[in-house]
């Protein structure tokens, strides 16, 4: 038999069950409105920011607006806001005269920047006394630079960046070359705008795998989301109605550096505004570091060390600078400090004097000094520096002026910032002339592995100071190769040390060692954002192409073209060995599809014309010729093709008249002047 309930004592229980229901239903609801992390915050998971996960994605700076719009009106001003744009008359800063012209000596060539109508053009040319005996023409597509310090100028080439061979530099006025273009290293319109470049000076762009650099879509700028994260499940929150009170807790939808960790804080900045050789981990990318993690995972920042140079720095090093300063020492919070709702909050970081949203340019003063003032202001000093009050006076009372003074960057000319490396002025004296190097250290991790060590000091060889061969010495230190094991897992590293010593027969027997088979099929097989494998594949093409084993040189060079199939590099180089294999008809397809990617690549229709000449079809062969040297009027090859050309026409004079502009040009290549000699004799010219 049931047990009888009274119907009284039914309604009491069900009412009070559901008062119980909707009291937890407002509890939860509460806790999901004022703050959903409420509960979780008892127990934090390891990672807690929701945009680290691989199904947030970005959504872009215009859907920020929309409930930023303040933020978004004078970040857009910063720096950062007007880091890369269109090329346009209201981006450029730069002072356009009819007269205006830089003029490269080493490359006998003239540049000019002008508008026409909207449109930005750069011209390069080249006299004859008064006289133009060349000329070619480029569109500006994009700007990058804020105009604070410096405009540059990129050329987009169906997709393909490069850099044009001007910059404005905004301090001084005046137009000169970019760095690293002098000196006789004038790459012209070629110089490629990889991801690693593209990647800080802009937003992500849409980059196509297996280039160096070609995009499919490049953003306008620096947005919210590189130093925030991917806000899509902020946005979604949001739209859901959820809200956190951010004076009292963390809204883990969005990162926001504020509530950061001292290091974690720097390296949000760090990933962009510390600049020197960045050497990725394996398997890692310049789009994978999101704010919040911990940089070193993902790249290793090496700067160089000299002795007796320590007032000389690179443009982009002031958090580097920032971490020698005593300020910044002394500054780091106590142990624990990471609990707080603001952990770096007492620490002398970027933010401590820089807002991020507001440009520098209406940043007062007094707001550098105010960040100086808040430690020092014993009663002592009276809240001053201890230096004489004329002194002082002389510049304003600024402490920025005297303990930051501002200096030219040694990797930019034209161009001078304050260094970050606070501390009492230097006199005259103790300043060095001289400078010794000592070596690369990790500015971002204390502890790098042998292979990433190894890694700087190959890069830093190839991209800084090839003069330098300590630096290979000190990377094949830090790379093993006794077993195979060691040499299978240190092959591209023990590759491209050996490329650049010209060791091709060591080359080959590492590729021995670690067995040709192994190297051909899973060694090196993996597409990747910096085309590791592709670049092994090629290097040992080539070395097998310098010591003449031209079939297996092709199987590599097919390699590294199937990894990497818009390195257009590879693709003339793997073209032109099947040309001197004989398959035309396979080489003509590499040279079409390199100029249907990128139609200002001048060798390629070089090649191409040399396909046309051996078949006889000389017209066609002369407009390729014609064409490459357009783009490039010293391109050495074309203007010997033009030779065989007019020879075989018969036209013995055109013949001689461009050896001997050869020979102007290249007077040490012996093969124009034994051809002169050679025609001289058959009294071919006189």
């Amino acid at each position: 038999m049931r047990n009888f309930v009274h119907p009284m004592k039914m309604r009491i229980r069900n009412l009070v069950l559901i008062t119980v229901i909707v009291l937890i239903a407002l509890f939860i609801s509460f806790c999901g409105n004022e703050h959903s992390s409420r509960i979780a915050s008892a127990v934090q998971p390891a990672d807690p920011w929701v945009g680290h996960r691989d199904s947030v994605h970005y959504v872009g700076i215009n859907t920020c607006r929309q409930c930023h719009a303040g933020i978004y009106e004078t970040f857009i001003k910063t720096g950062m806001g007007q880091s890369f744009d269109s090329a346009s008359r209201h981006k450029s800063v730069a002072r356009f005269e009819p007269h205006t012209v830089i003029y490269d000596k080493d490359a006998d060539f003239y540049y000019h920047p002008f508008w026409k109508n909207n449109a930005f053009y750069i011209k390069e040319f080249r006299l004859n006394k008064k006289d133009t005996v060349y000329s070619r023409t480029e569109k500006v597509n994009y700007i990058i630079g804020s105009g604070q310090h410096t405009n540059s100028h990129i050329l987009n080439a169906n997709g393909y960046l490069h850099q044009m061979p001007m910059t404005f530099y905004a301090q001084k006025g005046v137009w000169d070359f970019p760095p690293g273009f002098e000196n006789g290293s004038n790459t012209r319109f070629s110089r490629k705008i990889g991801l690693e470049c593209m990647s800080c000076h802009n937003a992500y762009p849409d980059f196509v795998i297996g280039s160096e650099n070609k995009y499919n879509r490049v953003m306008n700028g620096i947005d919210c989301e590189r130093c925030h994260g991917p806000g899509s499940a902020h946005v979604a929150s949001k739209q859901r109605g959820e809200k956190v009170d951010t004076s009292l807790y963390t809204d883990y939808t969005i990162v926001n550096p504020g509530k950061l960790t001292v290091d974690r804080q720097f390296d949000v900045c760090m990933r962009c505004h510390l600049q020197g050789d960045a050497v990725l981990k394996p398997g890692k990318s310049f789009y994978d570091f999101k704010p919040g993690m911990v940089l070193s995972d993902f790249i290793t920042v090496f700067m160089p060390k000299y002795k007796g140079a320590e007032d000389q720095f690179i443009m982009a090093s002031h958090a580097a600078r920032l971490k020698m300063s005593k300020c910044f020492i002394r500054s780091l919070p106590k142990e624990g400090a990471e609990k707080s709702l603001r952990p770096y909050k007492n620490a002398l970081t970027c933010v401590t004097c820089h807002n991020p949203h507001v440009s520098v340019r209406v940043t007062g003063t007094n707001v550098f000094n105010n960040a100086c003032n808040s430690c020092h202001n014993s009663s002592k000093d009276n809240g001053l520096c201890t230096e004489k009050e004329k002194t002082r006076m002389l510049s304003g009372n600024n402490c920025v002026s005297c303990h930051m003074p501002r200096s030219g960057s040694t990797d930019i000319p034209h161009v001078t910032v304050h260094d970050h490396y606070i501390r009492k002025p230097l006199p005259k004296a103790d300043v060095k002339a001289l400078k010794q190097f000592i070596g690369l250290y990790a500015v971002n991790d204390d502890h790098p592995s042998s292979a990433t060590k190894a890694q700087g000091y190959v890069n830093y060889y190839e991209k800084f100071d090839r003069k330098n061969q300590a630096l290979l010495d000190s990377a094949l230190s830090n790379t093993p190769s006794r077993t195979q094991e060691e040499i299978r897992t240190g092959l591209g590293t023990l590759i491209q040390i050996y490329f650049l010593r010209k060791e091709y027969k060591t080359i080959l027997g590492l590729v021995e060692k670690a067995g040709k088979e192994w190297v051909m099929g899973e060694g090196l097989s993996k597409q990747s954002w910096n085309n590791a494998d592709a670049w092994t594949a090629y290097r040992i093409g080539e070395s097998y192409s310098a010591m003449s084993r031209i079939n297996d040189a092709e199987a590599l060079y097919h390699k590294a073209c199937v990894l990497a199939p818009y390195n257009l590099d590879f693709q003339n180089k793997y073209g032109t060995l099947l040309m001197e294999l004989n398959k035309r008809e396979a080489s003509a397809k590499v040279f079409d599809f390199i100029i249907g990617q990128d139609p200002g690549f001048a060798s390629a229709y070089n090649n191409r014309g040399r396909l046309y000449f051996y078949s006889a079809e000389f017209a066609k062969a002369e407009l390729y010729f014609d064409r490459a040297l357009l783009l490039d009027p010293d391109l050495l090859q074309a203007m010997k093709n033009k030779v065989d050309l007019y020879n075989e026409e018969k036209e013995y004079d055109r013949a001689k008249t461009l050896l001997l502009k050869i020979r102007l040009r290249y007077p040490n290549d012996r093969d124009a002047k034994l051809l002169l000699e050679r025609m001289k004799q058959l009294k071919l010219i006189s």
